[in-house]
C-alpha cells in the first residue's frame, strides 16, 4: 500500500524536482547497472512494449536501448534522467507521479536485493527488521558512490535513517525503505520522510 504521509511538492512537482537534482550532480556519482535495468523492466511490466518506446523516445539517447551490465556503475545523472522519462510514461497508468515513486523504489530495492550483495545484507540480517536497518548503510554503499546514511534505532521496532546528499526524491526512498522492511516480513511496516534540505531527507521506519 502506499504511504499516507503527504510530503511537501517542491516548486515546479515531481519533474522540476528531478530537473534539480539531475544539475546537482557530478561525474564521479555513480549507481549500479541493476537499478537502470529495473527502471525498465518496470516500465515494461506496467506499460509494455509501447510504454518502453515512448521511454526510449523521450531520452533518445542509444545506451538506454540495450542491457546495463548489472554492477557496473554508471552516472546518476542518467539513472535520474530513466527514472524521470519512466515517470512521465508510467504516471497515468498508476495514479500520478507521486505514485509512481513508491512504485520504483520498492522495485530498486527488489532489484538490488536479488543481486550478491542484496543476497548477502539479507543474510547477514537473519530475517530480522532491525538488523536489517543496522545494516543499511553498508547495503548503499555497495549500491551507490554518492551520499552518507545515517541510521539509529529507536527501540526493536523503529529506526530513524537521515539520508544526506541523496539524489533520489524522498517518495522513491520511501518505497525503498518500506520495500525493505517487507522483505523480511516486517508487519505494518511504515516510513514517513521529512524532508531537511534540496538533498538531505531524515525518514522514520516503525514496523510491528
Amino acid at each position: 500500500m502506499p504511504s499516507t504521509n503527504v510530503i511537501p511538492t517542491p516548486p515546479g512537482g515531481v519533474e522540476a524536482d528531478y530537473e534539480r537534482r539531475i544539475q546537482m550532480t557530478t561525474p564521479e556519482d555513480t549507481a549500479r547497472g541493476l537499478f537502470f535495468n529495473g527502471v525498465l523492466s518496470a516500465v515494461v511490466s506496467l506499460g509494455g512494449d509501447a510504454a518502453l518506446k515512448q521511454c526510449h523516445s523521450q531520452l533518445n539517447d542509444k545506451r538506454f536501448e540495450k542491457r546495463f551490465t548489472d554492477f557496473a556503475s554508471y552516472p546518476v545523472a542518467d539513472f535520474l534522467r530513466l527514472a524521470l522519462a519512466a515517470t512521465r510514461v508510467l504516471s497515468p497508468k498508476l495514479g500520478g507521479s507521486e505514485l509512481t515513486q513508491q512504485r520504483l523504489g520498492g522495485q530498486a530495492t527488489h532489484d538490488f536485493l536479488s543481486s550478491m550483495a542484496g543476497r548477502t545484507l539479507l543474510l547477514l540480517s537473519g530475517d530480522s527488521p532491525k538488523r536489517l536497518v543496522g545494516n543499511l548503510a553498508s547495503g548503499y554503499r555497495s549500491a551507490v558512490s554518492y551520499g552518507e546514511r545515517i541510521v539509529s534505532m529507536q527501540g526493536d521496532h523503529a529506526a530513524r535513517v537521515v539520508m544526506k546528499r541523496d539524489f533520489m526524491l524522498p517518495l522513491y526512498n520511501e518505497g525503498v525503505l518500506k520495500a525493505l522492511l517487507e522483505s523480511v516480513h516486517a508487519k505494518d511496516a511504515q516510513v514517513r520522510a521529512k524532508p531537511l534540505g534540496q538533498l538531505d531527507c531524515e525518514y522514520e521506519l516503525s514496523w510491528s
